[in-house]
């Protein structure tokens, strides 16, 4: 199987061109590919495929094999992948995704792709603003929110302290979310500005999750504690979220990189 390793602030994926390649078991290449020491490394697989609706499909698999239905840095790493690699003729596509239709805009330099803007819909609040929750003993609150898939967003004094490794697994299969949950721990840093951790279902922790900085940052304004428009600090780098107020859609803009293409026996 050929593939193209990419990443968005750091949350990378295993990229392959269905357009040209056919994975008959996605799920069991998905483990394969995302170990660490054993396969390709990262933190799933994406599957650029064709579509009857859109310019292109995604289909995204966490590294447990888990299907997911939305990523927002994966989608823009399809982008770049798409354009760099002439799938589309044109840097303003549609992604079909298990979400429905997601409209991008990728801003070019010398021919290829730099950055790309992602129009993530309108955000749906799932739970109280906010919501108590105890989690391993411990009386927190969390803003639900959910852009595709299921966010809970916690906001915290200091992030770099928690040990997610111990504590993620907790929130992830929290009995409050039957098909599981996205956590992210949030610190807000002014109007403008927010860290993120985030401990991703099937994945752990990862360096950068798309959905679920827009989550969070729909979660702050909603909180009072920012602007709608934030920019997301995580591991991997930065990522700038819009709220429109009048459309009610959530805007997401950050970097989409090509690291190398190789092939793997699966």
């Amino acid at each position: 199987m050929r593939f193209t390793k990419m990443q968005g602030a750091g949350n990378d994926y295993v990229y392959v061109n269905c357009f040209e390649e056919t994975v008959e078991d996605p799920a069991a290449a998905a483990i394969l590919v995302s170990h660490r020491r054993f396969g390709v490394g990262s933190d799933g697989l994406v599957l650029i495929c064709p579509s009857d609706t859109a310019d292109v499909k995604m289909r995204m698999f966490n590294a447990d094999g888990s299907e997911g239905s939305m990523c927002g840095n994966a989608i823009r790493c399809v982008g770049k992948y798409a354009w760099d690699h002439g799938l589309v003729s044109s840097p303003r596509i549609t992604v079909e995704t298990l979400d429905g239709l997601k409209a991008l805009d990728m801003e070019t330099e010398d021919g290829r792709v730099v950055s790309v803007s992602v129009d993530m819909g309108i955000p749906e609040v799932t739970s109280k603003v906010p919501e108590p929750i105890t989690v391993l003993g411990e009386e927190k609150e969390f803003v639900g929110i959910s852009v595709g898939n299921p966010h809970a967003v916690y906001f915290c004094q200091d992030i770099d302290s928690l040990e997610l490794e111990k504590i993620g697994p907790a929130h992830e299969n929290h009995s409050r979310f039957p098909g599981r949950v996205n956590s992210e721990f949030v610190q807000v840093v002014d109007r403008g500005h927010i860290r993120m951790r985030v401990w991703e279902r099937g994945s752990g922790e990862t360096w950068a999750c798309g959905t679920g900085a827009t989550a969070s940052a729909v979660a702050a304004a909603l909180m009072g504690y920012t602007d709608r428009q934030v920019r997301v600090s995580l591991k991997g780098g930065d990522l700038v979220i819009t709220w429109d107020r009048e459309s009610g859609h959530v805007f997401m803009a950050g970097p989409a990189v090509e690291v190398f293409s190789g092939e793997i026996k699966v």
